[in-house]
């Protein structure tokens, strides 16, 4: 009986722990392919939840990756500038908008900027993340504890790494692609 008891409460743990986990998993998709990210809720639950409201909403889906430099970060996420089809659809001003709801505060914590590490763009005010995030290729060490990461790719970065890349100085990519869906697994 205490075996029986002992297993019961192991596969619960299991259960629980899978469940929790696939609350944290989103599907980013591509035109090459779809890709799976894991957020970070206990290192910075307000970017998470910003993250996950803004996708629930479907305010990334069709948004543009406006920033890209080859070798660092691929950044999207401007939800009134960089959504096309939307009715502020500007390229030239995509990454300096963001969403309806008030900006976030930082969120730093030592969780290293390195390949695959999703982190929220601001302005040089910390407190200025809303809607733009970026993805890093390589590890970016100079971004630690200066930028709020909330996630990381955990399958598909083989995806973001087709992501067409931009000036090389200012990263501006004058036909970007974009997020085709951004939604919770």
């Amino acid at each position: 009986m205490k075996k029986l008891i002992f297993l019961f409460t192991i596969v619960l743990i299991f259960s629980f722990k899978n469940l929790y986990s696939e609350e944290n998993k989103m599907i980013l998709e591509l035109k090459y392919g779809k890709v799976e990210i894991e957020l970070y809720n206990d290192i910075a639950p307000n970017h998470v939840k910003r993250f996950k409201t803004l996708a629930d909403q479907g305010m990334y889906n069709g948004v543009v990756f406006h920033r890209v430099i080859n070798g660092f970060m691929a950044q999207t996420g401007d939800v009134k500038f960089g959504k096309t089809g939307g009715a502020d659809f500007n390229l030239d001003r995509a990454g300096t908008g963001g969403s309806d709801l008030p900006d976030l505060k930082a969120e730093f914590s030592d969780t290293a900027h390195v390949r695959g590490t999703l982190s929220m763009a601001r302005s040089s005010d910390p407190n200025s993340a809303n809607s733009q995030f970026f993805i890093c290729f390589e590890s970016a060490p100079h971004l630690d504890r200066q930028y709020s990461a909330f996630g990381k790719v955990i399958k598909g970065m083989e995806f973001v790494d087709m992501i067409k890349k931009g000036d090389p100085q200012s990263g501006q990519v004058l036909e970007p692609d974009l997020i085709l869906s951004l939604k919770s697994k």
